[in-house]
C-alpha cells in the first residue's frame, strides 16, 4: 500500500484534481497543517451542502417532455416561442442591471456562500448580497425556461412521427401494404396469457421504423419515417432461403427466425397496418405481418450490432449447459437478454421487487466500475483499491478507461433507451469514484436526466426511467443519512450501508410500483439485501464469460458455471420470498394509490426512527412483521378463521376460470382445474396449507382451466395428472403435456365409470363416456372441448358434490340419460357448469336439485357470467347460490361440527 507522499502521481490520485473551494475552505489550511504532509491529509472529505441548481431545469424538461409528446403542433410552437421570449427578457434584465463595463454577479452557491473568517454569519469576500441573489434567481429562471423550450421542441419533433406521413392514415384504413422497415430494438416474444377458453397466441414483437411504404391500391412508394410495432405469429414463422441459396439459421432458442434479427437490420414485409393503442403509445401504427414465411432481409445490420449480436450469442452458448434459472438470469444480468426468463420466474421477481436484476441497470454498470476503480468510499485516496490502482494508473487515466467501458457497455447491450438509462445512471457512479464527493452526484444525476430526456423524450413517460432516477436519487440523498444514523446506533458499517440503500430505494420507489402492480411487497428489503451479496460476483463472472465466449468458449463455459452459483442464489431468494403467504399486501392501484402510499411514507418513517431508540419495541415490530409475512397456519386460522376447520371442498377465487381443492387429509388435497394463471391458485393452496396433491384433474384443456397448472406444482408433491380424452385446443394440450413431462408426472385419461379413493375422499367419474367402440354399445362422442369435460361425483364427510366442468346442454342432457343419472339426484353441492353461463339444461338442474350451487367467475368479466337466467333457475330449484366474483373463495364444510353427518355449512374468504 502506497502513502500519499510516495510520488506526485500518488498525490494526484489522492486528490483527483485541484481541490474545489467549498464550504469548508477556510478550515482547509488548518487541516493540511495538522496533517504534517505537503499534500494534506489522506482523508480530505470536506463536503458542503448539496448543489441543487440543476435539479429545477431537469425536472422542468422532464415534465414538459411528458406533456408535449402528444400535444398539437400549435401548442408546441407556442410553448417554445413563449419560453424563449421569457428567457430572453430575464437575461436582458440581468445584463442591464449589471451595467456597461460591470462584471455580472459571481456564481453563488456552496462554493461562495460559506462562513467567513469572522465566524458564522460573517460577510466575507465571497458573501452574496440581495442583489446578487436576485440576479442569480433571474439566471436560474432563464435556464429553466430554456430547458423547457428545448424539451418542448424535442418532444414535439418526436411526437410528430406519430401523425405525419402516410402510415397513420393507412392504419386508420386498415390498409394492406408493402413496406421497408429498419429494426430499432431486439425482437421479443410476447408472454402467454389466458384469454377465456383459448390462450392468446404467442407472437414476436419487433419495434421498427418504416422507411418507405407502398399500398396495393396505387402501387406508389412513399418515403417516410414512422415508428411502428411489428407483430409476427411465432407459430407460423419458418426458415426461408436467402438469395445466395443458404438457409437462414434459426435463432439460438430454436424458435422463429424473426427472433434472431439484429437492430439496424432492414426488412421488406407485406403486412396490414392497424391503429396503435390510443393514449401514451409511442407507435404510429401496428404492422401485422402476413404469411408464414421468414423475414426478407434487404439490408444487413451495422458492424457494431453484428459484433454485439455475436457476443450475446456467445454468452447464450456459454450458458446452455446450466440450470434453467442460471441459464435465464445470466444473460439478463449481463446484457439485458431476458428471452429465457419464464413467466413463473418473472412473477417471483416482481413479487419480491427484484425485477431490476432481470435486466441491465445502473447497478450492473456500477459493479464493473467498482471492479476497475475500487469502492466509492476509497476513490479519492492514494490507497484506493481496484484494478486500475493495482496497475499503477492515475485517476485521470482510470477515468478515461471508465469512459471506454461505458461506451463498450452501450454497444454490447444495445443503445436502446433502457441501456442508455443504465449507462447514464452508471456514469453518476463514475463521477463519484473519480471525485469522492457526494455533493457532485446530484448535479450529475440531474444532468443525465436532462440530456436523456432531450435525446429521447419518450423516457419522460417511462416507468422504468422514473424508477431508475428515483432509486438513484434515494441512494444519493437518503441512504447516506440513514446509514450514518444506523452506524450511530451500533450497526456495523457494511450492514448499515446495505440496509440504508435497500430501505431508501424501497421507500422512494414503492409508490410508483403500486401504480403498476397494485401491491406492496413486504419482503422487498430483505430479499434485495440477500441478493446484493450475489449480484456482484454473478455480474463480474458473467461479463468475463461474455468477453471470453468468442475466443475461448470452454473458458467462457467454466466462468459461466461459476457465475451460475450466485445466479441460482438470486433466483432461489426470489422464489422463496414470493412463496411466503404474506409476501405482499394488496393496495389501491393507479396514481390515487400511489398518492396514498406516498402520503403515508413520511408518517411511518419518523415512527420507525423513534423505534430505533427502543430495542424492545424494535424487536416486537420485527416479530410482528415476520408473523405477518410467514403467517403460521395456526395463528392465521385463529385470526382470520381461514381455512375453516373441517373444510371438505374449497372453490378458489382465480378470476375468470375454475380451480377447486378437495380435502384428502392433513396438508393433502385433490385439485380439480388450475385456473387461468399460476399465482392465484398457488396462493389459494398455500392459504389452505396444501403441500401434497395426489392427483390434479383437468376437466378439459381450455386455458382458463389449465393455464395455472405450474402454480399447482410449485413447491408441492404431485402424484399425477388426469385429463379428458379430447385434446383440444391442441396447443393447450401440448402445454399441459410439456409441463407434465418437465415435472416427470404421468398423464392419464379419465372416463366414465372410473372410481378412486384417497383418505376419506372418494369420487366417481360420470363423464365423458369412453370413445365409441371402447365399450359395449355405441356411446355419444363429445362435439367439443366443453362437452368433453370431466364430470365427477365426489363423496366426502357425508356430502355428495357434483363437479360439471364446462359441460354444455348437449352433454348435460346426455348425462341425464346415462346410467349414472340415478346416482346424481338430490346432490348436496353443484359446481355449476361453464361459470354459470346461460347454456344450461333445466332438466338436469331439476333432477340434481342441489342444496348449494357454486359459481366460479371473474369480477366484471366481459362474458356476462354468471347469467341472470341461470342464477334465477338455480334459486327456483331450491339452491343457495354463491359466486366467487362477489364473495371470493368459498369453503364447504361437512356436518355441524365440520366432521360429517350430512350437515352442510359454508365459509367465505
Amino acid at each position: 500500500m502506497r502513502s500519499p507522499t510516495d510520488s506526485a502521481d500518488s498525490g494526484r490520485a489522492h486528490t483527483g484534481h485541484p481541490a474545489p473551494a467549498d464550504s469548508a475552505a477556510p478550515a482547509r489550511p488548518a487541516v493540511h497543517a495538522a496533517s504534517g504532509k505537503r499534500l494534506g491529509a489522506s482523508h480530505p472529505r470536506q463536503e458542503g451542502p448539496a448543489d441543487l441548481r440543476l435539479v429545477p431545469p431537469a425536472l422542468a424538461a422532464w415534465a414538459t417532455a411528458a406533456v408535449m409528446l402528444h400535444a398539437p403542433p400549435g401548442l408546441v410552437a407556442g410553448t417554445v416561442i413563449t419560453t424563449l421570449f421569457l428567457a430572453g427578457v430575464l437575461l436582458t434584465l440581468r445584463s442591464r442591471r449589471a451595467g456597461p463595463g460591470q462584471a455580472g454577479p459571481r456564481p453563488v452557491g456552496p462554493e461562495r456562500a460559506g462562513p467567513g473568517p469572522g465566524g458564522p454569519g460573517h460577510a466575507g469576500p465571497g458573501h452574496a448580497g440581495p442583489g446578487h441573489v436576485r440576479a442569480l434567481s433571474r439566471v436560474s429562471g432563464a435556464a429553466v425556461l430554456l430547458c423547457v423550450a428545448a424539451a418542448a421542441g424535442s418532444a414535439g419533433l418526436h411526437g410528430a412521427d406519430l401523425w405525419r406521413g402516410p402510415v397513420p392514415e393507412l392504419a386508420r384504413e386498415y390498409a394492406s401494404v408493402t413496406a421497408e422497415v429498419e429494426l430499432t430494438a431486439d425482437p421479443r416474444l410476447s408472454r402467454p396469457q389466458a384469454g377465456g377458453s383459448h390462450a392468446v397466441p404467442t407472437t414476436v414483437l419487433i419495434e421498427a421504423d418504416v422507411r418507405w411504404v407502398k399500398t396495393a391500391r396505387d402501387g406508389a412508394e412513399v418515403a417516410t419515417r414512422a415508428p411502428v410495432l411489428m407483430i409476427v405469429d411465432a407459430r407460423s414463422a419458418r426458415p426461408v432461403t436467402r438469395d445466395d441459396g443458404q438457409e437462414r439459421v434459426r435463432s439460438p432458442e430454436g424458435k422463429a427466425p424473426w427472433l434472431g434479427l439484429l437492430p439496424s437490420t432492414r426488412l421488406r414485409v407485406e403486412a396490414r397496418l392497424v391503429p396503435a393503442t390510443a393514449g401514451g403509445d409511442r407507435f404510429a401504427a401496428v404492422l401485422r405481418v402476413r404469411g408464414g414465411g421468414g423475414p426478407e432481409t434487404v439490408g444487413e445490420p451495422s458492424a457494431p450490432q453484428r459484433l454485439a449480436g455475436r457476443l450475446r450469442a456467445g454468452l447464450r452458448a456459454a450458458t446452455d449447459g446450466l440450470s434453467a434459472d442460471a441459464r435465464a438470469l445470466l444473460p439478463g444480468l449481463v446484457v439485458g437478454d431476458t428471452s429465457r426468463v419464464t413467466p413463473e420466474l418473472e412473477e417471483a421477481f416482481r413479487e419480491t421487487d427484484l425485477t431490476h436484476t432481470l435486466a441491465v441497470s445502473g447497478a450492473n454498470f456500477t459493479i464493473l466500475l467498482a471492479l476497475l476503480l475500487g469502492p466509492p468510499g476509497l476513490a479519492q485516496y492514494a490507497e484506493r483499491r481496484g484494478l486500475a490502482s493495482r496497475l499503477g494508473l492515475s485517476l485521470r487515466t482510470t477515468a478515461l478507461l471508465g469512459g471506454a467501458l461505458s461506451l463498450a457497455f452501450v454497444v454490447v447491450c444495445r443503445p436502446d433507451p433502457s441501456v442508455l438509462r443504465a449507462a447514464a445512471c452508471g456514469s453518476v457512479a463514475l463521477l463519484a469514484l473519480a471525485t469522492g464527493r457526494r455533493r457532485s452526484l446530484i448535479p450529475a444525476l440531474a444532468t443525465a436526466v436532462l440530456l436523456l430526456v432531450l435525446h429521447d423524450p419518450w423516457l419522460a413517460r417511462s416507468f422504468g426511467f422514473l424508477l431508475s432516477v428515483l432509486a438513484t436519487g434515494a441512494l444519493l440523498t437518503l441512504a447516506p443519512r440513514w446509514s450514518a444514523g444506523l452506524r450511530r446506533r451500533g450497526v456495523p458499517p457494511r450492514l448499515a450501508e446495505a440496509l440504508a440503500a435497500a430501505g431508501a430505494a424501497q421507500a422512494v420507489c414503492a409508490p410508483v410500483v403500486v401504480v403498476l402492480s397494485e401491491r406492496v411487497s413486504l419482503v422487498a428489503v430483505p430479499c434485495n439485501l440477500l441478493a446484493e451479496f450475489a449480484l456482484a460476483p454473478a455480474t463480474v463472472l458473467g461479463f468475463l464469460a461474455l468477453a471470453t465466449a468468442l475466443p475461448a468458449l470452454p473458458v467462457a463455459k467454466a466462468l459461466a458455471r461459476c457465475a451460475s452459483w450466485p445466479a441460482e442464489w438470486i433466483a432461489r431468494i426470489a422464489r422463496t420470498g414470493a412463496a411466503l403467504p404474506g409476501a405482499g399486501i394488496d393496495w389501491p392501484g393507479g396514481w390515487a394509490g400511489a398518492a396514498l402510499l406516498g402520503a403515508l411514507t413520511p408518517v411511518v418513517l419518523p415512527i420507525g426512527r423513534r423505534l430505533l431508540r427502543h430495542p424492545w419495541w424494535c424487536g416486537a415490530c420485527a416479530l410482528l412483521l415476520v408473523l405477518l409475512v410467514v403467517q403460521p397456519p395456526p395463528l392465521t386460522r385463529a385470526i382470520t378463521g381461514w381455512p375453516p376447520p373441517g373444510w371438505r371442498m374449497v372453490m378458489c377465487d382465480v378470476g375468470q376460470g375454475d380451480a377447486m381443492v378437495l380435502a384428502a387429509g392433513e396438508g393433502t388435497g385433490v385439485v380439480v382445474d388450475a385456473g387461468p394463471e399460476p399465482a392465484p391458485v398457488d396462493r389459494c393452496l398455500r392459504s389452505l396449507g396444501v403441500t401434497r396433491v395426489p392427483l390434479v384433474v383437468l376437466t378439459h384443456f381450455h386455458a382458463d382451466h389449465v393455464g395455472g397448472l405450474s402454480g399447482v406444482l410449485r413447491g408441492r408433491s404431485v402424484g399425477g395428472i388426469a385429463t379428458t380424452g379430447l385434446e383440444e385446443p391442441a396447443d393447450q394440450a401440448r402445454f399441459v403435456r410439456r409441463i407434465a413431462a418437465g415435472s416427470h408426472l404421468p398423464v392419464t385419461r379419465a372416463v366414465a365409470g372410473e372410481r378412486r379413493r384417497t383418505g376419506d375422499l372418494s369420487w366417481e367419474v360420470v363423464w365423458p363416456p369412453p370413445a365409441t367402440g371402447q365399450a359395449a354399445g355405441a356411446r355419444p362422442v363429445p362435439e367439443g372441448p366443453n362437452d368433453a369435460s370431466v364430470a365427477m361425483l365426489v363423496r366426502t364427510a357425508g356430502l355428495r358434490l357434483l363437479l360439471l366442468g364446462d359441460m354444455e346442454p348437449p352433454a348435460q342432457r346426455a348425462l341425464a340419460r346415462s346410467p349414472a343419472a340415478t346416482r346424481l339426484a338430490d346432490v348436496d353441492v353443484l359446481k355449476v357448469a361453464h361459470h354459470g353461463s346461460a347454456y344450461q339444461d333445466p332438466g338436469l338442474i331439476s333432477r340434481l336439485a342441489p342444496r348449494l350451487a357454486l359459481i366460479s367467475a371473474g369480477r366484471d368479466n366481459s362474458y356476462g357470467h354468471p347469467a341472470p337466467s341461470t342464477v334465477a333457475g338455480l334459486r327456483d330449484a331450491g339452491a343457495a347460490v354463491l359466486r366467487t366474483d362477489r364473495g371470493g373463495a368459498v369453503a364447504v364444510l361437512g356436518g355441524e361440527d365440520g366432521g360429517g353427518g350430512g350437515g352442510l355449512r359454508v365459509a367465505r374468504h
